[in-house]
């Protein structure tokens, strides 16, 4: 007789009953020790460290009760994520923009909630395609339940997330359907690559600003308008997310193929492994073209069979230490720069100010 997944999931010391909450200060603390320094100018701020403290504390509520569901299997996979953290980026940018004009409405909550329970679903299908084994330093759903199951629990994650933004209005149903497109056609352009003549470089540009800068766009967005700040904002929160979830997936890359420090339980160098086109290598392949023979000597290493743990180590090491990993953090470096500069109409305080430190943070950090 085979052990259940509701059964595996309980041994391995994750269930939780439907009705607990991580006590308010503990989830505040845990949302805070996770954030990006970037945003430690929230946190020194008298008046709006504690309020985004409490806010993000809210929204942690609102997450649980938007994916609790009566049936064992259903609640079990929809919370496996989620029980393992994250560094709730998304909400996080949705609350800071809402101190805008009016952080107290509840629709701000709810539309944090929104960003976020997203950005959780397509992560479960990204592990399936990527066949990842771990997540936040946690088995993936797929390796605790199987692909289909995990499927299942990230389109569940999706519908949750529906029902949430249609009480929101039309407005934010046609933001959230045109980010839910962009999300798709990136994952559909990345598994097909560039077409014929496009420029590999600008593919994965435009790659990136689908599949992260949308939904970061969008978080910042939903925090003007459900906080009622002056409709000229939401253009600039829109560029700014665009650009930075560029500059943050551009540091994500570089970091993954450097052998920089990884807590989430990703080995260093999966996307090379995986074949994944990344910054550093298509700056390494147009070296090669060129005639570099140094990039031409890490390419062998980073096209060679890299299933084995010391052949990945040695492209790790070699990509590391050419001249493309400095190229590929300047480029990064820009993308932070770019969004800064969206922020110029904001006016003065510390939420510009926690923005364009973040900007900064995201491409300073070493996981």
């Amino acid at each position: 007789m085979t052990e259940s997944a509701e059964s595996r999931w309980t041994h391995a010391g994750h269930g939780r009953p439907e009705s607990a909450e991580p006590p308010p200060t503990t989830t505040a603390i845990a949302v805070g020790m996770q954030l990006p320094a970037g945003f430690i100018a929230i946190a020194e701020d008298a008046e709006l460290g504690p309020a985004i403290t409490t806010s993000m504390a809210r929204v942690e509520r609102v997450l649980r009760e938007a994916i609790s569901n009566s049936d064992p299997l259903a609640d079990a996979t929809s919370r496996h994520l989620m029980e393992a953290g994250g560094k709730r980026i998304r909400p996080l940018l949705t609350i800071l923009a809402s101190h805008l004009g009016d952080p107290d409405r509840a629709a701000v909550l709810q539309a944090a909630a929104v960003v976020e329970l997203t950005h959780l679903a397509t992560l479960y299908h990204d592990d399936v395609m990527d066949s990842a084994p771990y997540r936040r330093g946690a088995p993936t759903a797929h390796e605790v339940w199987g692909n289909t199951v995990a499927i299942l629990a990230g389109d569940l994650i999706f519908a949750r997330a529906s029902i949430l933004v249609s009480d929101l209005g039309g407005r934010a149903l046609a933001i959230q359907a045109r980010t839910f497109e962009r999300l798709c056609l990136g994952q559909l352009h990345e598994t097909v690559g560039p077409s014929e003549g496009e420029d590999p470089l600008q593919h994965y540009i435009s790659v990136l600003s689908d599949k992260t800068g949308s939904l970061i766009a969008a978080s910042g967005q939903f925090g003007v308008i459900f906080s009622g700040a002056p409709a000229e904002f939401e253009d600039v929160l829109v560029d700014y997310g665009e650009k930075v979830g560029v500059a943050f997936q551009l540091a994500d890359d570089v970091i993954d193929v450097t052998g920089g420090k990884v807590t989430s339980g990703k080995i260093a160098g999966t996307d090379l492994r995986e074949g994944v086109p990344t910054l550093p290598v298509l700056l390494l392949r147009r070296a090669a073209a060129d005639g570099d023979a140094s990039a031409r000597r890490v390419l062998a290493l980073v096209d060679a069979d890299l299933s084995g743990d010391d052949a990945l180590a040695a492209a790790v090491a070699a990509i590391s230490a050419h001249p493309v990993t400095d190229q590929s953090w300047a480029v990064a470096r820009e993308w932070a720069d770019a969004a800064k500069a969206a922020l110029e109409p904001l006016p003065e305080g510390v939420v510009k100010e926690s923005l364009a430190a973040f900007a900064d943070a995201v491409v300073e950090r070493q996981a």
